[in-house]
């Protein structure tokens, strides 16, 4: 039995040595050469950290940051991934979050670092992977480590402002990559080609399937997912068999046409998640790709990635959407209604729940988060059972296949980022000269609306927001108001704001 990511890693350097396991633009890493420098990372680490301590990575997004992920496990650790082009006041909070006292960072990011990080240790990446290995106190680590304990931390937005640190065991990534494999076919022929962030949970998906089936991961340049000619350009180049995408990474090109411009034939798999695939988008991808198998995954971060997936039937109609489909092995995938009964109905709406092994360990550091959304499943008194309330409203269709019906709440999804609006609205609030705000998405136009109160300019607005929030967290529209419409309840109406975007 498998209790950790590192056999992975250990089974592929002993199967494929040799083998090409991760490349960049700037040089690639044999497998065994992962390794063995994610064990050099390691020994420093573990003379220096507790088990089960944080280890910030302040790394552009490539092999040296997977050498630090690796290192950071072999240690004992988990590792939170911190990007440096976030803002700097978004990173701030994430640290008072995290209180890693261990930083790998790089002479790029130093600078940034040393103020994020005041008064902790920070490594530089190029000395770790310079030293020795000490192969009995990575031993005696590796021995201690459990499959509960924390893989990794990724952040995600947070309604009281402060971002939340969602932490995954190595349990949860294991059934969940042995499964995703499995289904997919994946094998050690295959080339990933890894589009998401590596503080985006898309890219575990990336990083352990490929590991885990000696396959090659290419991290792909992120300047190219504004250039779609390019980008295809290096599909093609690189002979990208597997893409596990999001959805509007996928859309910018059949968006832009690029697909006319040049097909990646060599793609044989497309996995795509994080938000509803456009049946015009989907259609423009089978047509140029016949022989490729497409999937629809869906799930939270809370859940480890993806509880559910949809294999495209190439003969089928999805113009009445595409399902989220079945649950992944040892994960139960259900709804509830608003009076906590089971919804089992054709048609009826429920939340999406999920229990299983795919549930994250709960938000690192803040108890009363986790126990607001991992509860006791109601509709088990008989023992222990803890389940994730989603928050996303599901039905089932009339095959009995698990819907998508959108946001039960305030939280939307957004160019595949989970987002509470009200952590904007928070920001807009402490704009200079701005008053009141709401904020209101349009989920059909993919469009976010900013209405707000006050003499503040809409430049400015959008500005001072660019230092505070990740340009994905910026609303795409400004509305200056006299005022904000009231229901009866003395609340916002978000319904009217909503309604009168769409008017438009």
């Amino acid at each position: 039995m498998q209790y950790n990511v590192i056999d992975y890693l250990e089974k592929s350097a002993g199967k494929f040595s040799d083998k090409t396991a991760v490349s960049d633009i700037c040089g690639s890493f044999t497998y065994s050469q992962l390794r063995d420098n994610s064990r050099r990372i390691a020994t420093v680490l573990s003379k220096i950290i507790f088990p089960s301590a944080p280890v910030a990575v302040m790394l552009e997004k490539g092999v040296k940051a997977l050498c630090a992920f690796y290192g950071t496990v072999y240690a004992g650790g988990f590792y939170v991934y911190f990007n440096s082009e976030l803002p700097e006041k978004r990173l701030e909070k994430m640290q008072t979050v995290l209180d890693a006292q261990v930083v790998i960072a790089d002479a790029e990011t130093m600078e940034l670092a040393k103020r994020i990080f005041s008064g902790k240790k920070i490594l530089l990446a190029d000395d770790l992977l310079c030293g020795e290995i000490d192969e009995e106190s990575l031993c005696d680590r590796l021995m201690k480590l459990t499959d509960n304990m924390p893989l990794y931390a990724n952040f995600t937005s947070g309604s009281t402002g402060t971002p939340k640190a969602v932490a995954v065991s190595h349990r949860s990534v294991i059934d969940f990559i042995d499964e995703l494999t499995e289904m997919s076919g994946m094998d050690s022929s295959d080339i990933v080609g890894n589009q998401a962030p590596f503080d985006f949970d898309v890219s575990v998906k990336d990083i352990y399937s490929a590991a885990a089936t000696g396959a090659e991961l290419v991290i792909i340049p992120r300047e190219l997912f504004s250039k779609p000619k390019d980008l295809l350009d290096f599909i093609c180049d690189h002979n990208i068999t597997t893409m596990i995408w999001a959805v509007s990474a996928l859309c910018l090109i059949s968006t832009f046409h690029g697909l006319d411009y040049r097909t990646p034939e060599k793609v044989r798999r497309v996995m795509f998640s994080g938000e509803v695939m456009p049946s015009k988008h989907l259609k423009s991808w089978l047509e140029k790709l016949p022989d490729a198998d497409f999937v629809n995954l869906y799930g939270p971060t809370e859940i480890t990635c993806n509880c559910t997936y949809h294999k495209i039937d190439r003969k089928r109609d999805y113009s009445d959407g595409i399902p989220i489909g079945r649950a992944f092995q040892n994960e139960k995938v259900f709804l509830l209604d608003e009076n906590d009964k089971e919804v089992t109905e054709q048609g009826a709406e429920g939340e999406i729940c999920v229990s299983g092994s795919c549930l994250a360990l709960g938000y690192y550091g803040d108890k009363v988060q986790t126990d607001n959304v991992f509860v006791q499943n109601p509709l088990n008194s008989a023992f222990y059972e803890r389940i994730y309330r989603t928050g996303d409203l599901g039905r089932y269709n009339k095959s009995g296949e698990l819907m998508f019906c959108g946001r039960k709440d305030f939280q939307i999804k957004y160019k595949g980022h989970r987002i509470e609006l009200e952590e904007i609205e928070r920001a807009v609030n402490a704009c200079n000269d701005v008053e009141r705000c709401c904020c209101v998405f349009d989920a059909e136009k993919e469009k976010l609306y900013c209405f707000y109160v006050g003499e503040a300019e809409k430049s400015d607005i959008h500005a001072q927001l660019r230092g505070i929030l990740p340009l994905f967290m910026v609303p795409s529209a400004f509305r200056k108001a006299e005022s904000l419409p009231i229901t009866k309840n003395g609340k916002t109406d978000r319904k009217l704001l909503l309604e009168s975007v769409k008017r438009r």
